[in-house]
């Protein structure tokens, strides 16, 4: 059986350094990050833009979900409604595989003080603080299973995840 995750978390939580864990430590995965499918310059959300990113998600998923070389696959992005989950969801064939959905959640002041270092370090513009502190309550109201990142390594987190995610997965878990 074919093991899907998605790893929902506002902007800062740690969802792509997570995913990147998991998909070294996963035997036979793939990741994808839903960043990755609109990354523009200038970055524009229009309803136009938002359709064209939700295609291209449910496009790569399910090429990965169909290719018989993944066992797992890896999706993050920030997924703060649960029409998003939903939709992408109702898009994919899903049969024969196994849903991990979690929401990876912060305390606000762990996640200014990531966000910070990433503003410091050229990776966010200033504005990024306040518009992923909006989104933190939303996640509360989520189908998915959260996991408390404040105080947590990707890692930890990854392993937190494994360890959630099914009696069969923890066999497939390549701890180094």
């Amino acid at each position: 059986m074919k093991n899907v995750f998605f790893i929902g978390g506002t902007m800062g939580a740690g969802k792509t350094a997570v995913c990147q864990v998991l998909k070294k430590r996963l035997y036979r995965s793939v990741f994808l990050d839903g960043d990755w499918c609109w990354d523009m310059e200038p970055f524009q959300v229009t309803e136009e833009t938002k359709a064209l990113a939700l295609d291209n998600v449910c496009c790569l998923l399910g090429n990965f979900i169909r290719c018989s070389a993944y066992e797992n696959v890896i999706f993050c992005w920030v997924m703060h409604r649960q029409e998003i989950i939903d939709s992408i969801l109702a898009r994919l064939d899903t049969s024969g595989c196994r849903l991990n959905i979690f929401s990876l959640v912060c305390g606000e002041e762990p996640l200014r003080r990531r966000l910070e270092g990433d503003i410091r370090a050229g990776r966010r513009a200033p504005d990024i603080i306040e518009r992923s502190l909006e989104y933190l309550t939303l996640y509360e109201r989520l189908d998915t299973i959260k996991i408390d990142v404040s105080e947590l390594t990707p890692e930890k987190a990854a392993e937190l995840i494994v360890q959630m995610s099914g009696e069969n997965l923890p066999r497939q878990f390549n701890i180094q």
